[in-house]
């Protein structure tokens, strides 16, 4: 049991706007399942930052229950890892208003993320998008989080945690543990395979960039055929000069195990369109159980709701203790 207490605890989550990518499955999912047995794990649907961008109601709701699905078939045990659904434990909207209001105006024009979607959501740029680090903060701090895994784009984000921790904790006392980005050593930062110099994102216009897991095998080998590579016709690791052909060499090198060396052996004198095709068949392979058991586990309605049910009565345990204290922390009257 004392064991029990000294582990480590790891909050992520990742938006259901959309079907899960290759690049969540390699560069997050994948190292998630690893860390069970070290750490105390807290994976969320954040289903709350997704209405930042308008979604389709019913769409919403069936890439909420697919997401679910997947954690589990790549391994997230819900009886070692808590799985739920972000709405459904209050307390994330509750610590994301009072944290607003310790959130500068400043800090938040500083965010590169905000800036982004604001450029691709031109036509809703709502007080959401602009907030999103606050919750994103009250989404980490409410569970005590030490550390959370995050890709380079979203480190960012923790940062802005820590300040607003922090001068929260200067005026209230040790209020919030202060969490560190968690950036795994086995990660592949998985890019479009149209255009390589951008990350993988399902929010992709050109659809051929972006690989799902749970996609067709023939459309995942299609969308690998037609992958951006260069004029050199040599498989050889450079990022700067060819980043098509690095990105998936990297692909590769986390499907199969191989080195960039053994790679670069395999591939001697032989044409872009092997070594594509055989990206494309690793891929497949390391998907395919993947994909049958997400299916099987998508049929059995019963079962994940008494995943998430269970997962958000755990959360909100955890959860509600801090808000409570919180709560007592800024003056509000006890219920």
């Amino acid at each position: 049991m004392e064991n029990e207490v000294q582990k480590k605890r790891i909050l992520s989550g990742i938006q259901p706007s959309g079907d899960l990518t290759l690049g969540s499955y390699l560069g997050a999912i994948k190292n998630w399942a690893a860390l069970s047995n070290d750490y105390d794990c807290y994976y969320m649907m954040a289903d709350m930052h997704t209405i930042t961008v308008r979604q389709v109601p019913a769409e919403l709701r069936r890439h909420t229950m697919t997401q679910l699905a997947a954690y589990i078939a790549c391994g997230l045990n819900p009886e070692k890892n808590v799985l739920f659904i972000q709405s459904h434990v209050p307390a994330h909207a509750q610590l994301g208003w009072v944290l607003d209001c310790y959130t500068m105006f400043g800090e938040l024009t500083r965010m590169t993320q905000f800036k982004d979607k604001s450029a691709k959501n031109a036509d809703n740029i709502n007080a959401g998008l602009f907030t999103y680090p606050s919750l994103m903060a009250a989404d980490i701090l409410l569970y005590q989080a030490d550390l959370v895994p995050v890709g380079g784009d979203q480190k960012q984000h923790v940062e802005i945690c820590r300040d607003i921790a922090t001068r929260f904790n200067g005026i209230y006392g040790d209020v919030f543990k202060l969490p560190d980005p968690y950036i795994p050593k086995v990660g592949a930062r998985v890019m479009s395979l149209t255009s390589p110099e951008s990350k993988m994102s399902k929010s992709d216009k050109d659809q051929n960039g972006c690989v799902y897991m749970l996609e067709k095998p023939e459309d995942i080998l299609r969308k690998f055929k037609k992958a951006v590579t260069d004029s050199d016709a040599c498989v050889r690791y450079d990022l700067a000069a060819k980043p098509g052909v690095s990105n998936l060499m990297q692909i590769y090198s986390v499907t199969t195990g191989e080195s960039f060396e053994e790679i670069e052996r395999e591939f001697a004198g032989r044409g872009y369109g092997d070594f594509k095709a055989a990206v494309g068949e690793s891929v497949v392979e390391m998907l395919r159980p993947i994909q049958e058991e997400t299916n099987r586990i998508l049929t059995d309605k019963a079962y994940l709701q008494s995943v998430y049910r269970a997962g958000a009565e755990q959360a909100a345990k955890v959860a509600y203790k801090t808000l409570n204290k919180v709560y007592k922390k800024i003056g509000f009257v006890e219920r």
